[in-house]
C-alpha cells in the first residue's frame, strides 16, 4: 500500500530545512506521496527511514530496462490504468518468433523479413523490436546456434527457454546484450532464477493462473530477485487477455506491488498459423496491457496499423503528434515542382500528403512550424501567418533549394494569400481547395 503524505511526514525529522525543495517538511512530505520529489532528497532522513519509505514511495509497477547499447528498452513504470487519466509511460513493444526448431536457411528467411519491416513515422522508428527465440527441445547445441544467429540481426532478444541448463548455455553467448530469459515456472523456479540472477539478466516468470503468477512472484521476490517481467500467456486468448488485464488492475488499482512488471504475451502461441488473428489480438494487446507482444511474423501491413494505433495509444494528448518541418518530395518531385505549403500537425500531414501521392502528381509539400496547431488553430493563434512562412522559408532555404516560385496554400486561409506575396516577392500564391479531400482533382486540373 502506498503512503500517504501524513504517514511520510511521521517519519520525516521535523527541521525546517531548504535543501528539501520545501519551506516545511509537511509540505515536503506532501510532495514526496505525489511523486513531485524524491524522498532521499531530505539530507535529514536516516538510511532506516529511508529504507522504509524508499519502497512505499516509488511508483507501484517497476520500470525494467532490457538489452543493451542501440537495442536497449524500457519496460513499464506505467502509474495509470488508462490513457485519458495520464500519460502512459513506456510503449509496449512487438517481437517475432524464431526457433531452433528451424533450419539455417528458414531463419535466415525470417530475419530478413523482419529487417524490411523498419521505418520512420512522426520523427519515431517503427521496426521490431524484440527477437523471441523459441527452445524445442532439441539440444543446446541447436538452441546455442540460433542465438548467435540471432544476435547479428541487432535486436534486442527474449530467450523462451524453460531448461535451465540449456538456458545458462544460451546466456554464455549472449548474456552481454541483456536478454530476458523467459520460462520460470513453479517446477524450475530455483534453477532458473540463479541461472538469471547469475548471468544478470531479466527473468520471465509465468504461472497457472493469477493466483500461480502471484506465488511464483513471491517466492522469487523472496530470494531477492525484483527484475522480473510477467508472462500472462494461457492456453486461450480470452485466459491470456484476462491474465494481463488482471495483473495490471491488481497492481495499480488494488495497489498489488507484487504483480507490479510489465507483461509478455505470446499470441503465436496462442494462435499459432494465423497472422490475421495474431495482428487482430495484437491490437487489443496494445491497448490492454501487453509491454512485449509476440508474433509469428510481422509484415509492412501488419506494422502500419498496429504502429500507428500504438503511437495513438502511447503519445502525450496534451502534446500534439508532429511531423519534422522541411520540404517533402512527393510522387518523384524535384526543385522545379509546384510547391504546396501546410502545417506540422501530423493528421494535416498525413491526410494532405495521402491526397497529394493518390493524385500521383509531383508535388514539394513545405511543413511550416506550427507547434502542432490545425491550419486554422495555427493562424487563429498566430502560429501560421505570413510572417512565420516567411521565417521558415528563410531557414530551410527554400528559394535556393527549389525553382518553382508557385506555391498553393490552404483554401481556409486564403485571406493570407496578400499577406504571402507581400513577403515573398516574386512568388505566385494560389489558393487551394478548402478540404484535403479535393486535392486530387484540384493538382491534376492545376497541371493539365
Amino acid at each position: 500500500m502506498a503512503l500517504k503524505g501524513l504517514d511520510i511526514f511521521k517519519l520525516t525529522p521535523k527541521k525546517n530545512c531548504k535543501e528539501c525543495g520545501s519551506p516545511t517538511c509537511m509540505a515536503f512530505s506532501m510532495k514526496v506521496a505525489s511523486g513531485a520529489v524524491s524522498i532521499d532528497k531530505c539530507p535529514h532522513m536516516s538510511a532506516e527511514a529511508l529504507a522504509t519509505l524508499s519502497e512505499s514511495t516509488a511508483p507501484l509497477m517497476k520500470t525494467i530496462t532490457v538489452g543493451a547499447g542501440s537495442n536497449e528498452h524500457k519496460l513499464g513504470g506505467e502509474t495509470v490504468l488508462f490513457r485519458h487519466e495520464k500519460t502512459l509511460v513506456n510503449r509496449n513493444l512487438y517481437a517475432v518468433t524464431l526457433c531452433s526448431c528451424m533450419d539455417d536457411a528458414e531463419i535466415d528467411a525470417k530475419i530478413e523479413q523482419i529487417k524490411k519491416v523498419d521505418y520512420e513515422r512522426i520523427g519515431e522508428r517503427e521496426y521490431v523490436e524484440f527477437l523471441f527465440l523459441n527452445y524445442a527441445g532439441n539440444g543446446a547445441e541447436k538452441y546455442v546456434a540460433l542465438v548467435n544467429k540471432a544476435m547479428a540481426a541487432d535486436r534486442a532478444l527474449v530467450l523462451n527457454c524453460s531448461d535451465a541448463d540449456v538456458a545458462k548455455a544460451a546466456l554464455d553467448v549472449c548474456k552481454a546484450a541483456k536478454p530476458i530469459l523467459n520460462g520460470a515456472n513453479a517446477e524450475n523456479l530455483d534453477a532458473m532464477n540463479a541461472v538469471a540472477t547469475a548471468a544478470g539478466v531479466t527473468l520471465g516468470v509465468t504461472g497457472e493462473g493469477i493466483s500461480g503468477i502471484y506465488d511464483n512472484i513471491k517466492a522469487l521476490e523472496a530470494k531477492g530477485n525484483k527484475n522480473l517481467i510477467i508472462d500472462c500467456t494461457g492456453k486461450t486468448a480470452k485466459e491470456t487477455f484476462a491474465n494481463a488485464v488482471q495483473v495490471r488492475r491488481s497492481n495499480l488499482k488494488d495497489q498489488e506491488r507484487t504483480l507490479g512488471y510489465p507483461s509478455i504475451v505470446n499470441l503465436a502461441a496462442i494462435a499459432e498459423g494465423d497472422l490475421h488473428m495474431q495482428t487482430a489480438l495484437a491490437s487489443a494487446f496494445t491497448l490492454r496491457y501487453g509491454s512485449i507482444i509476440v508474433m509469428e511474423n510481422m509484415t509492412y501491413a501488419e506494422a502500419l496499423a498496429l504502429y500507428g494505433l500504438r503511437q495513438n495509444i502511447f503519445t502525450d494528448p496534451q502534446k500534439p503528434m508532429k511531423v519534422e518541418p522541411g520540404i517533402y518530395a512527393l510522387n518523384g518531385a524535384d526543385e522545379n515542382s509546384v510547391c504546396s505549403l501546410t502545417v506540422d500537425f501530423a493528421l494535416t500531414y498525413f491526410l494532405v500528403s495521402g491526397e497529394y501521392e493518390r493524385s500521383k502528381c509531383p508535388v514539394n509539400l513545405l511543413i511550416t512550424d506550427a507547434s502542432g496547431m490545425s491550419v486554422l488553430t495555427a493562424w487563429a493563434a498566430g502560429k501560421f501567418s505570413a510572417g512565420t512562412i516567411k521565417k521558415f522559408f528563410d531557414e530551410a532555404d527554400i528559394e535556393n533549394k527549389i525553382k518553382s516560385r508557385t506555391l498553393i496554400i490552404p483554401g481556409k486561409v486564403a485571406v493570407m494569400k496578400g499577406e504571402i506575396e507581400a513577403k515573398l516577392p516574386g512568388w505566385n500564391v494560389v489558393v487551394g481547395p478548402m478540404e484535403a479531400v479535393q486535392l486530387v482533382k484540384f493538382i491534376k486540373d492545376f497541371n493539365a
